[in-house]
């Protein structure tokens, strides 16, 4: 391989290259051509990690999609809609936004070094409310939410210590006796005396129950003391609804999987349609 050549195909190389280009056999000067252009490579990237290449992601594009389609005044999909790709109601995903905003800049819209406008929250938060409600990858909402994947791990890491802080005082605790006082009203209101509420962890239920201090005490077998009476027969501990999946705790009722008779029939239907009321 000649100088001449050599020196169209590394724009820019230094005067050392040169002198140890002379100096060095065929396969040490393919060495050298090589690095000159990794480094040049490497230069030239402007991904927020090195060597990573930019993409552009039409950012504003995806904030604009993703309001028009669940959060303009006449959104396209209609309240039903969004509560099943959110899991919550449409009214509440505003104050859970607000207030991780609010405890968290790094869910602010801020503008990068070169002025554009990065990803707003409505994005971020987006992307982490649609991982916890489907069990999806990092990944996957890309697409539309014009999001990376590193960026939609971090923003999963900061919502989950967001909302623990923000929220553990109101909701992350053992319930009050005016708690259960309330609970059991509702619950007796259902058809479930006793009843203080339905549990469903969604993805991954066991694990989450066996390593949440919440339910210490259901674990034990314990729950707030109560008193009820069914079929005449008095009961002094409450109890949660579950589905099949939970383990035989005796703080737990569960549906019956294989149904024989009415009458196992139509416990199942209320029990499962009062834990899916509940939830």
């Amino acid at each position: 391989m000649d100088q001449e050549n050599s020196a169209s195909s590394l724009d820019g190389a230094d005067e050392e290259f040169w002198d140890l280009a002379n100096s060095s056999s065929d396969e040490d000067l393919m060495n050298l051509q090589i690095e000159a252009l990794q480094e040049k490579g490497r230069r030239t990237r402007r991904g927020s990690i090195p060597g990573r290449i930019y993409k552009d992601r039409q950012r504003l594009q995806g904030h604009e999609t993703l309001f028009k389609d669940y959060f303009a005044e006449n959104p396209v999909h209609e309240e039903g809609v969004f509560r099943r790709r959110f899991q919550m109601h449409r009214a509440l995903f505003p104050r859970i936004l607000a207030a991780v905003e609010a405890h968290d800049s790094y869910f602010v819209q801020k503008r990068d070094s070169v002025g554009s406008l990065g990803l707003s929250s409505l994005q971020k938060v987006t992307t982490v409310i649609r991982m916890l409600a489907y069990g999806i990858g990092a990944d996957v909402v890309d697409d539309y939410l014009r999001i990376s994947e590193s960026t939609a791990i971090e923003a999963m890491k900061r919502f989950v210590q967001a909302v623990i802080s923000v929220f553990r005082a109101e909701y992350l605790r053992k319930p009050t006796s005016d708690d259960i006082s309330r609970l059991l009203l509702i619950g007796e209101s259902r058809g479930f005396p006793g009843m203080l509420g339905s549990i469903d962890c969604s993805h991954n239920d066991i694990n989450v129950l066996e390593h949440s201090s919440l339910f210490a005490n259901l674990r034990e077998g314990r729950a707030p003391p109560v008193t009820y009476k069914i079929n005449d027969h008095e009961y002094t501990m409450g109890y949660y609804l579950a589905d099949g999946i939970y383990p035989s705790w005796a703080t737990f009722i569960k549906t019956i999987p294989c149904l024989q008779g009415e009458k196992a029939k139509n416990f199942a239907k209320a029990q499962e349609g009062c834990r899916k009321d509940v939830e």
